[in-house]
């Protein structure tokens, strides 16, 4: 009597931790619902915190607490950034170790999300045009550039520019429709997008002339549907890229330097999660189990 001998190609073991290609609808990460209104509170929070650091420091240095430097204006608003991002990576470490395909940071069909990105971004541009001749507000404009001071210095102009371009369609699609609209996915997809665009549009009230706070919240819930339809943040970064360069040109009444805010951000953009996506560290592979030793067949 023998026994049956072992399988020449054993099968491997299974990586649970591994992404999934249909993970976008059917898997959403792991985070529980309440943990998106928890990170927003903790991130603005933080941000508060980092924005009187800022201030104090200034202060020392003789800074006026009456005209706040550019400087310092802009630099708060990349703390308040930074803060968003590590709010969202600290809760989401809080369930798993977060991976970048967690928030959407993998590649999408490349038609498919270009159909996606101009169709969304054609429809906000007339919602908000209809939105604004509804209100009675037809020539609002974007005043960023005045609350931080920036405008009469050129180098202050290039930090809002850098600020409202880069910064903020980075942080604010990742922490927004990475983390937030992630955490509310297991809702359904409609409500968790229409719960994202909502916070989104409220937490623009600090910074925005009240007139875009409804196209805001409309563009929130957009960029959310575009990610669960897209299976990737990517587009939303590039939307939201777009938007905010053109109505940053706009503001500003930008000709020539249109073409070059747009492509510079979107060039810079990519840098930054090329880098970001190089130096994020992976968790260490569980160790598979050792196979069975093989039985001695039967004498």
């Amino acid at each position: 009597m023998t026994s049956e001998p072992p399988a020449d190609h054993p099968s491997p073991p299974e990586h649970p931790e591994r992404p999934l290609g249909a993970e976008t609808r059917s898997a959403p990460p792991p985070w529980p619902a309440w943990t998106a209104p928890a990170a927003l509170l903790a991130g603005f929070a933080a941000a508060i915190v980092g924005a009187l650091v800022l201030g104090l420091i200034a202060a020392i240095l003789g800074a006026d607490f009456n005209k706040t430097p550019a400087s310092v204006s802009i630099l708060s608003v990349v703390v308040q950034d930074a803060c968003l991002i590590g709010a969202a990576l600290v809760f989401a470490r809080m369930t798993a170790f977060p991976r970048p395909w967690h928030f959407g940071l993998r590649p999408a069909p490349f038609w498919r999300a270009v159909g996606f990105t101009v169709a969304g971004y054609l429809i906000f541009v007339v919602a908000s045009y209809v939105w604004l001749q509804i209100i009675g507000e037809p020539d609002a404009k974007d005043t960023i550039t005045e609350e931080l001071g920036a405008k009469d210095s050129t180098v202050a102009l290039i930090g809002v520019t850098f600020v409202v371009t880069v910064c903020a369609p980075l942080a604010e699609e990742f922490f927004f429709r990475g983390y937030f609209y992630g955490a509310l996915r297991r809702m359904g997809v409609w409500r968790a997008a229409a719960l994202t665009g909502l916070a989104f549009g409220t937490v623009h009230v600090f910074g925005s002339p009240i007139a875009f706070i409804v196209p805001l919240a409309l563009l929130g819930m957009g960029l959310a549907l575009l990610r669960e339809y897209t299976g990737s943040l990517y587009p939303g970064i590039a939307l939201h890229c777009i938007n905010n360069s053109v109505a940053m040109s706009s503001s500003e009444g930008w000709s020539w330097q249109v073409p070059v805010v747009l492509v510079g951000s979107l060039g810079t953009i990519a840098l930054l999660i090329w880098l970001a996506l190089r130096f994020w560290p992976e968790p260490r592979p569980t160790a598979a189990a050792p196979a069975a030793p093989a039985p001695a067949p039967a004498g």
